[in-house]
C-alpha cells in the first residue's frame, strides 16, 4: 500500500510513559542483563546435575513430584479453596500478554520441579519430557546425539508445556506440523487426582486430541512423550531474495515449498526448512534448509557462518543482506540454526536495546543477550504493559497459505510494521475435531500445498512498533487488533493465544470449535476445577465470582447462549 492510501493520523503529545519507554535501555543494561545472565548459568548447571543422573534416579524423582501434585489436588476443598492454579508467577510466561487470570484463581499447585528430561528413547525415537524442559535444555543433549524435536521452536525459553498448551511452531512445520502433532502421549494429573496417559488411539484419546490450546484448563500436564528425527550437523541454508508487491512476495515464499506439481510429500522437491521475513511492502527474503554432513559443510569452497557467536550480525539483518548481495547459500551448525533467533528475540531485541546490534556492543556486551522476557515483564509495571498493549504488535495470524498476500495487506494496511515473520505449517484433519482444524472441504479445493490427510497454513507473525507510531501519530492498538481477529473469523483463521486479544466470548468460540474441548471439560471435572480457556486467555482482572457465574452458564446452556459484551 502506498503512503498515499494509508490514513492520516494527528499527533499524539509526548507522556511520561514515552520518555520511560525510550529510556527504558538504561534499566535493561544495568538490570536485567545481568539478572538473565545470572539466571542462565544458574539453569544451565542445574540442567548438567539433571543429565548426569541416571534415568532411573529422575523418574524416581518425577514420580514423587507427581505423587506431591495428586496430594495437593485432593487436599482442595472446592467451596474454600477456589479455582486450581500453578504457582508460578504471572510475568514468567513468555508472550506479552501478562497472566492476569491468576487474580481470579486461589488454589496453588507448584509445578517448578518438573523440568528433567526423563529418557531419550533412541529405539523408539521418542523424547519424554517434564513440561518445564524448555528449547535449549532439550536441544543441547539431542543434537550431539544427532537426533532432534521434529519441532524445535526457535527460542531458547519456551518450554514443551508452553507448546503443547499453547502454541508452537517451526520452519519444518511445512512438514511435521505444530509442536502437537509430533506428541505421541500426554501424562496429566486430573482435575480428581488421577494421573491419566492419553495417546490418539487409548480410553483417553478424546483428551488427547482436545489439550492442543487448551491452556491447561483440562488438567495439569507432568510429562510429555514426543517424537525425535535423525539430524545432521549442519544445515545448508539457501537465501533468496523476493522483491515486488506483497501479493507477489507471497507467491514467491509459496513456491519455495510448494512443488507446482502438487507433489507435495516429495522430499526431493521439498526442503525440510523453511522461513520467510518480508522488510517492506516491497522487500523480501525467503530462506530454505536441508541438513548437511560435516563432510560436505567443510567442502572446498563452501562458507560455514556460525551465528550462534555473541558477536555475529543478528540473523534477521543477516537475511536481509540477500536483498543486495543476490540468492546465496551457507552452513549455519544445526543447533546454532534452531536458536538462531534467540540471541536478538527476533527484532525486538532493536525496539529493548536500539544499539545492540552494533558490532561494539556485540563484541563487548552482546554474551548477556537476550534479556529475559520473564525479567522484562517483571520490571515494567503497570503503565508500561498498557503502553505496549496500545502501541506495540506482538500477534500472530495463523492463515491458509493461499491467503498470505491477504494477510500480509490486511497487516500493512493496519498494523504497518516490518519485518514480519512467516512460516508454513500444515494443519492435520484428526479423527475428531479439535479447537483449530482445517478449512471445510480443503481436500476437494486441489489447492497447492494441500494433500488429502492435510492443508498448508502459515503464520503471519507481527512483532514490533507500528511506522506510525514512530513518527509520533495516534494510533489505536486495540481497535487494530479487534479489525485483525474480525478479519480472521471471517476467513477461517485462528491467532494464538498468547497474544492478548480483544475477543468477547461468543466470537472467541467463533474462532476456536468448542465442542470437543466441552466435552472433555465436562467428563473430566475439570469445570469448577479449572478456569476455562477464554477466561485464561482474556485480557484485563477477572473476579472468582465473574468466572464462577459464567462456568456455571456455559455448563448449563452451552456456548450458544454466550451473550456478547
Amino acid at each position: 500500500m502506498s503512503d498515499l492510501e494509508k490514513p492520516l493520523r494527528e499527533k499524539k503529545p509526548k507522556t511520561w510513559v514515552d520518555w520511560a519507554v525510550q529510556f527504558r535501555w538504561i534499566l535493561v543494561i544495568f538490570v536485567v542483563l545481568p539478572v538473565s545472565k545470572a539466571f542462565d548459568l544458574w539453569a544451565y548447571w542445574g540442567d548438567i546435575w539433571s543429565a548426569s543422573k541416571s534415568e532411573k534416579q529422575r523418574q524416581k524423582e518425577h514420580d514423587e513430584n507427581v505423587e506431591k501434585v495428586i496430594k495437593r489436588l485432593k487436599s482442595r476443598d472446592p467451596a474454600r479453596d477456589g479455582l486450581v492454579c500453578t504457582a508460578r508467577k504471572p510475568w514468567i510466561a513468555v508472550g506479552m500478554r501478562n497472566v492476569d487470570y491468576k487474580r481470579a484463581r486461589h488454589f496453588e499447585v507448584d509445578l517448578a520441579p518438573f523440568r528433567q528430561i526423563l529418557e531419550i528413547d533412541v529405539e523408539n525415537m521418542i523424547a519424554r519430557c517434564e513440561p518445564l524442559v524448555n528449547m535449549g535444555q532439550i536441544t543441547r543433549m539431542t543434537v550431539p546425539l544427532g537426533l532432534s524435536l521434529a519441532v524445535v521452536a526457535e527460542l531458547d525459553d519456551l518450554t514443551v508445556g508452553g507448546l503443547i498448551n499453547g502454541y508452537g511452531i517451526e520452519g519444518s512445520s511445512h512438514i511435521y506440523g505444530l509442536f502437537t502433532d509430533t506428541v505421541v502421549a500426554y501424562e496429566l494429573v486430573l482435575a480428581d487426582g488421577r494421573l491419566v496417559r492419553a495417546t490418539c488411539d487409548n480410553e483417553y484419546s478424546d483428551l488427547f486430541y482436545a489439550i492442543p490450546w487448551s491452556q491447561g484448563t483440562l488438567g495439569l500436564l507432568v510429562a510429555a512423550e514426543i517424537k525425535l528425527i535423525k539430524v545432521k550437523p549442519y544445515m545448508k541454508l539457501t537465501y533468496t531474495p523476493l522483491v515486488g508487491n506483497l501479493q507477489e512476495i507471497a507467491q514467491g515464499y509459496n513456491d519455495a515449498y510448494i512443488p507446482r506439481d502438487g507433489d507435495q510429500d516429495n522430499p526431493e522437491k521439498v526442503p525440510e526448512f523453511v522461513e520467510g521475513m518480508v522488510y517492506s511492502e516491497t522487500e523480501g527474503v525467503v530462506m530454505t534448509g536441508q541438513y548437511a554432513s560435516k563432510e560436505e559443510a567443510k567442502a572446498k569452497g563452501n562458507k560455514i557462518n556460525e551465528v550462534g557467536w555473541w558477536f555475529k550480525p543478528w540473523f534477521y539483518q543477516h537475511a536481509q543482506t540477500a536483498l543486495k548481495r543476490g540468492k546465496f547459500v551457507e552452513y549455519i551448525p544445526t543447533r546454532q540454526y534452531y536458536h538462531r533467533h534467540t540471541r536478538c528475540l527476533y527484532w525486538e531485541g532493536k525496539l529493548i536495546l536500539p544499539f545492540a546490534d552494533q558490532l561494539w556492543f556485540r563484541w563487548l556486551f552482546g554474551w548477556m543477550m537476550p534479556p529475559k522476557v520473564s525479567f522484562l515483564k517483571a520490571t515494567q509495571g503497570d503503565a508500561i504493559r498498557n503502553y505496549y498493549h496500545e502501541r506495540h504488535v506482538i500477534q500472530d495470524m495463523l492463515v491458509p497459505s493461499y491467503r498470505v498476500g491477504d494477510a500480509l495487506e490486511f497487516s500493512d494496511r493496519e498494523f504497518e510494521v516490518y519485518p514480519v515473520w512467516l512460516c508454513p505449517h500444515r494443519l492435520f484433519k484428526t479423527p475428531m475435531k479439535a479447537m483449530i482444524s482445517p478449512e471445510p472441504g480443503f481436500e476437494y479445493a486441489g489447492r497447492p500445498g494441500d494433500t488429502p490427510y492435510a492443508q498448508m497454513w502459515t503464520d503471519v507473525g507481527v512483532y514490533y512498533t507500528p511506522r506510525c507510531v514512530f513518527k509520533g501519530e495516534v494510533w489505536d492498538g486495540s481497535a487494530a487488533v479487534k479489525k485483525m481477529e474480525a478479519w480472521m473469523i471471517e476467513h477461517h483463521c485462528y491467532q494464538p493465544q498468547y497474544a492478548v486479544t480483544e475477543l468477547n466470548e461468543r466470537d472467541f468460540w467463533r474462532m476456536f470449535d468448542a465442542s470437543l474441548y466441552q466435552r472433555c471439560r465436562d467428563k473430566y471435572k475439570a469445570v469448577g476445577t479449572f478456569m476455562s480457556v477464554y477466561y485464561k486467555s482474556k485480557k484485563g482482572r477477572k473476579t472468582e465470582k465473574e468466572v464462577a457465574e459464567e462456568e456455571a452458564k456455559i455448563s448449563e446452556n452451552g456456548y450458544n447462549d454466550i451473550e456478547t459484551e
